[in-house]
């Protein structure tokens, strides 16, 4: 290869064997490195990990979103029940005074730890 073939940053060198061969050289007029602030080495070895947290939180919403779903349903179930109690209240007409109650009593009685039960009912 002739010298100026050779691109910038290259020279011929010879090897302890005594070959000669091109090799790059450090270039004078380059700045030096800098150091990386540690901000960056934070924020790089922090990425990692709160990425496959959130890739864990994901696959547990996704395995438990068929269990949520049906939670939500039940639960708008029980609310549909309570307003429906509080409709029939509001609209149960009151008993009068003058209309009779009946009572009903029962007397249950068994004899012994294991024992069948007898019993009876009174209608008043």
């Amino acid at each position: 290869m002739l010298p100026a073939e050779i691109p910038p940053g290259v020279q011929y060198v010879t090897l302890p064997n005594g070959t000669r061969t091109l090799a790059y050289t450090p270039q004078p007029d380059t700045p030096p490195a800098r150091p990386v602030p540690a901000w960056a080495k934070t924020t790089a070895l922090l990425a990692p990990t709160v990425g496959g947290g959130i890739a864990a939180a994901s696959a547990g919403l996704a395995y438990a979103a068929p269990g949520l779903i049906a939670l939500t349903e039940a639960l708008w179930a029980a609310v549909a029940l309570i307003a429906a109690g509080a409709v029939v209240a509001v609209a149960r007409p009151r008993r009068s005074a003058a209309r009779p109650t009946t009572h009903i009593t029962q007397h249950v009685t068994a004899t012994g730890l294991f024992g069948r039960a007898n019993g009876t009912i009174n209608h008043r």
